[in-house]
């Protein structure tokens, strides 16, 4: 069974704590998991909406991701 790409980033990101898209890009490769950084982003918004995770930007080309600190509030999300 094949997971969505979304379920597999968030367990990278849980299991690091925090990372860098950079990073992530090589932890995906590592499983084998080919995907474009347009598709990371769309997933990386996902997650920030459902409140699961916190994305800043570290320097002009990359950002750093870590686990919400607030996952206990309740997200509006309908998706």
């Amino acid at each position: 069974m094949v997971l969505p790409l979304k379920n597999v980033i968030y367990d990278l990101i849980k299991s690091e704590k925090n990372t860098t898209d950079v990073e992530l890009i090589k932890l995906l490769k590592k499983q084998n998991i080919e995907t474009s950084k347009n598709d990371i982003n769309k997933v990386l918004l996902h997650l920030e909406i459902l409140n699961l995770i916190s994305v800043r930007w570290m320097g002009k080309n990359s950002k750093r991701i870590e686990l919400s600190e607030n996952r206990d509030q309740a997200s509006n999300a309908l998706w």
